[in-house]
């Protein structure tokens, strides 16, 4: 009874094992090449069976034992194949009915070839290896003494039957013995796979924990970053970097020509200059044009070869000059008052005194025309002055969601009429219809009128006004825009990053202060003020409003 129960313990111990085999790839690796060396070892015993005729090498004991076990063999290998594909039952069941089957069909086919003297014993070596390599110590033990007990059998089979004799014991032992020491021998070389195969699992995790996690900051670092390789395809790209190119969300692997063609010709050109700074500024306009960007490439890898991977970096140039122009006008804030006071009205008294100066008799024409230029100056003074003021007092925006077609349309008409300009020098080329933005109509119009203004100064330089309106949405991210073009002279490239800082001014007479202004403006109602030199000659001032749904009840 105690014999019995310790068998039983023992069967319930094993069936344990049996069941806790680690469904992993290298298992299912093994029972898979396992299976294909049991599907072709069954076709080549078939094919050698049905060639070799009379003279079999083997089956010549049974032939039609033979030639049944090894066609049920096929069979089986076959089916093993698709349950290994399908995962129809799991990795225990299946290494145990494989394993057993293999022994029962070795030994019959062997035992139809002649016994032990056949030499297809031996195979066995390579089932009952194989198996040691996926499954628990005790396991691949009891399928050796499985497989030599019934080598054993068979070889006392035969001899009763009186088709062997008493000298192939000894190698039918040494055979069961061989099939023992693999098994065993095979157990170190398992466990070493298998930490192999957890470290190897594990490792992987951590690298896919590591890569999400760069992924994770990549994507949510303020900075907008871009990683090509050498052949200029997009590796990496975060959110922001594919915002300002214009890219699709999904660009891994895309060329990065595909991305931005203002972009990838900057890297062509830079790539080919090996001998030039390691790191390359430039500035390019966004993909949606409602911005300029600042562009910095860097090498990646040993040497900072140019021909390699590089990493861009992309900064919105309108963000940093935001953060630059809100420290002067904080600094302008606290000099407004000291404007007002020290400088107001001196200047005040001297354009006074001017102008009672030019009411005397007794000045000459050359006197008269010194007091006209010092009235002229100190009107030039004191507008400067008001627009200080009025820019450190500025009032709130109070946006308005109106139809941009009728607007411009009422626009132009007094633009034109004040300025006494000809039918035709200032015109509505082109606005889609229904157009709506969101902006403070008074803000809009101050901007439009300085932005007309230049233009229509910049373009009589050239003998002609031609000044157009374009009005539409931009192709990406549908926002509403207006444009104002001209056919003057342009900016020059050097000064464009300039244009939109206070006071500065590339000809006589002005303040400096009307584009950065008007940019102020538009930031108030979330809008965007850009430049673009035209194709064709000219400049092209854009405003890319905010979405007029998306912002419709929020506060400015």
């Amino acid at each position: 009874m105690a014999q019995a129960l310790t068998d039983t313990g023992s069967l319930r111990s094993e069936l344990s094992l049996l069941r806790s085999i680690d469904e992993s790839d290298l298992t299912w690796r093994v029972l898979g090449t396992l299976n294909v060396f049991r599907l072709l070892l069954a076709l080549v015993l078939l094919v050698l069976f049905l060639a070799s005729g009379d003279a079999r090498f083997f089956g010549d004991r049974y032939p039609a034992l033979f030639f049944a076990t090894a066609m049920a063999y096929l069979v089986f290998s076959i089916m093993s194949g698709l349950a290994i594909r399908h995962r129809w039952v799991t990795a225990g069941p299946q290494v145990l009915a494989q394993v057993t089957v293999d022994i029962l069909a070795i030994v019959t086919l062997m035992h139809a070839s002649g016994g032990i003297s056949s030499g297809l014993g031996g195979l066995l070596i390579v089932f009952v290896g194989a198996s040691s390599l996926v499954l628990p110590l005790q396991i691949p033990a009891f399928f050796a003494a499985i497989a030599t007990l019934t080598i054993l059998g068979e070889q006392f089979f035969s001899q009763i039957g009186g088709v062997s004799d008493t000298s192939d014991y000894p190698a039918a032992g040494v055979l069961g013995a061989i099939i023992f020491a693999i098994s065993l021998a095979a157990q170190p070389l398992a466990r070493r796979i298998q930490f192999s195969e957890a470290l190897a699992r594990q490792r992987g995790v951590d690298l896919a924990n590591l890569s999400e996690l760069n992924e994770y900051i990549v994507q949510h670092l303020r900075e907008s970053i871009v990683v090509i390789d050498a052949d200029d395809r997009i590796r990496l790209i975060n959110a922001s970097a594919a915002q300002l190119l214009g890219a699709p969300g999904e660009c891994h692997g895309m060329p990065l020509d595909d991305a931005s063609t203002e972009l990838a010709e900057h890297v062509t050109e830079w790539r080919k200059h090996q001998a030039e700074s390691t790191h390359t500024e430039f500035s390019m306009v966004a993909g949606d044009d409602s911005a300029r960007i600042e562009v910095h490439l860097a090498p990646l890898g040993k040497g900072n070869e140019r021909s390699g991977p590089i990493l861009v970096f992309l900064e919105d140039a309108s963000l940093m000059n935001a953060r630059v122009q809100q420290s002067k006008l904080a600094s302008l804030g606290r000099l407004s008052a000291s404007i007002a006071h020290e400088i107001r009205n001196p200047v005040g008294a001297m354009s006074h005194a001017g102008q009672l100066l030019a009411e005397s008799k007794a000045l000459s024409v050359e006197d008269l025309r010194l007091t006209e230029i010092i009235r002229t100056h100190a009107e030039r003074v004191s507008h400067i002055i008001d627009t200080v003021l009025q820019l450190s007092r500025r009032e709130s925006s109070r946006p308005e969601r109106f139809a941009l077609e009728p607007w411009l349309r009422d626009f132009t008409e007094e633009f034109t009429r004040t300025l006494e300009l000809q039918e035709g020098e200032l015109s509505v080329a082109s606005v889609t219809e229904n157009l709506e933005i969101r902006m403070d109509p008074s803000h809009l119009r101050q901007v439009l009128w300085n932005l007309c203004d230049n233009a229509v100064k910049y373009a009589s330089a050239t003998g002609g006004i031609m000044v157009e309106l374009h009005a539409g949405q931009t192709q990406r991210t549908r926002q509403p825009y207006l444009e104002v073009l001209d056919h003057g002279h342009g900016v020059d490239p050097q000064i464009v990053d300039k244009i939109f800082e206070p006071f500065f001014t590339d000809r006589s007479g002005g303040t400096g202060l009307g584009l950065y202004i008007s940019r102020e403006l538009c930031e108030l109602s979330r809008a965007t003020l850009v430049f673009q030199p035209r194709e064709t000659g000219g400049s092209i001032f854009r405003i890319v409003f905010a979405d007029p749904a998306r912002w419709e009840g929020v506060g400015s």
